[in-house]
């Protein structure tokens, strides 16, 4: 039974998911904008929601829980350009936009950006 779990499991392994968590915030951070299926989409769309308001409040606890899963690069650009531009917003920094399905195997896709 799936009681109080949070998020997709992607038919992967939790190590795997991890990972793939990671790298998918890491290049969007990086990019501001990528394009990745929708049910990537929106568990990505959660974490980085919560990343973004951590890196509003940043001091030294919040710093190092973000670098344990973020790039020490994606952390500045976090820190210096990402959050500040969300002070006076309380949420909803990622919309995400549907766009037709991939050619080779018709899953739905979507784009994924910061507003």
């Amino acid at each position: 039974m799936r009681k109080r779990k949070k998020g997709k499991k992607f038919h992967r392994k939790r190590d795997q998911r991890e990972a793939l968590m990671e790298s998918l915030l890491n290049n969007f951070f990086l990019k501001e904008k990528i394009k990745t299926t929708e049910s990537k989409a929106k568990e990505l769309s959660r974490v980085a929601q919560k990343y973004i308001s951590k890196a509003k409040k940043m001091d030294l606890a919040k710093r190092r829980m973000l670098l344990r899963s973020l790039s020490p690069q994606v952390v500045k650009k976090l820190e210096k350009e990402i959050a500040p531009r969300y002070i006076q917003r309380k949420g909803g920094y990622i919309r995400i936009v549907k766009i037709g399905p991939r050619k080779s195997d018709n899953a739905k896709m979507a784009i994924v950006e910061l507003v």
